[in-house]
C-alpha cells in the first residue's frame, strides 16, 4: 500500500502542515481501516516557537519523541483527559511537528462513531462536532500516549494521498482552498501566539 514516505515529513514544517491537508489518516485497528481526510493542521517549530513543547531545544522525557527522525507520531495528553496526535517533521534532532486538528471520516465510520460516542445516538450537534478537534480525532481513532513514537511509514498508523492507495473508491474532488490563521489555545506563547501557523481546508 502506498503511503507518505519519511522524506515527505523531513521537509520544512510549514510546508508539511499545508501538504497534509486533503491527505488521509489511516489507522489499522483489529484488521479494519479507520480513515479520515485531514482538514486542519497546526505547525510547531521548537527552534523559534514558544508554543512548541521543545522550544529552545528543551528535551525531556515527554518531548524526546520530537527529536526523533521525521515521520513518527508524537502523542501527548492535555488537561489530563485529551490526547493529541502530531507528526514529527524536519531532520532528526530538530524538534518540530504538525498537530492534526481535524479530519472528516472517510472509512470505518461506524467504528469511529462507536469509539467517539459509545452507544449514544447521533444528533445534529454530534454530527457537526464529530472529528473537529485533536482530542476528538484521537478518541475516534483509538490513539493514546501508548502509541507515542509509532512509525508513520509502518502498518499501524500512516497517511496516504488517496483512498485508492488502500483500495477504496475515491470521492470526486471538491473545490477547496487553504486558509491560514493563528493557532488555538496558545495565548501563553507571547509573540508566537500570533504566528499564522494553523491551516484549514475551506470549501469554495
Amino acid at each position: 500500500m502506498a503511503r507518505l514516505s519519511r522524506e515527505f515529513y523531513a521537509r520544512d514544517t510549514l510546508t508539511v502542515a499545508q501538504k497534509l491537508l486533503g491527505t488521509y489518516l489511516v489507522r489499522r485497528l483489529n484488521g479494519e481501516f479507520l480513515v479520515g481526510r485531514i482538514t486542519e493542521t497546526e505547525a510547531y517549530i521548537g527552534r523559534c516557537d514558544k508554543a512548541c513543547h521543545a522550544y529552545g531545544y528543551r528535551k525531556t522525557a515527554r518531548t524526546s519523541t520530537l527529536f526523533m527522525a521525521p515521520g513518527h507520531a508524537y502523542l501527548y495528553l492535555i488537561y489530563g483527559m485529551y490526547h493529541c496526535l502530531n507528526f514529527v517533521t524536519e531532520p532528526e534532532g530538530e524538534p518540530a511537528a504538525v498537530l492534526i486538528r481535524a479530519v472528516e471520516s472517510a472509512a470505518g465510520e461506524e467504528t469511529i462513531r462507536r469509539l467517539r460516542f459509545g452507544e449514544k445516538p447521533m444528533t445534529p450537534y454530534r454530527e457537526k462536532n464529530f472529528l473537529n478537534g485533536p482530542g476528538k480525532v484521537c478518541k475516534g481513532f483509538a490513539l493514546t500516549t501508548a502509541d507515542n513514537g509509532l512509525d508513520l511509514t509502518g502498518e499501524e498508523l500512516f497517511v496516504c494521498e488517496s483512498l485508492a492507495d488502500i483500495g477504496l473508491p475515491c470521492p470526486p474532488p471538491a473545490a477547496e482552498r487553504i486558509c491560514a490563521g493563528p493557532r488555538i489555545g496558545v495565548d501563553y506563547a507571547e509573540e508566537a501566539k500570533d504566528f499564522p501557523w494553523r491551516f484549514q481546508l475551506v470549501k469554495e
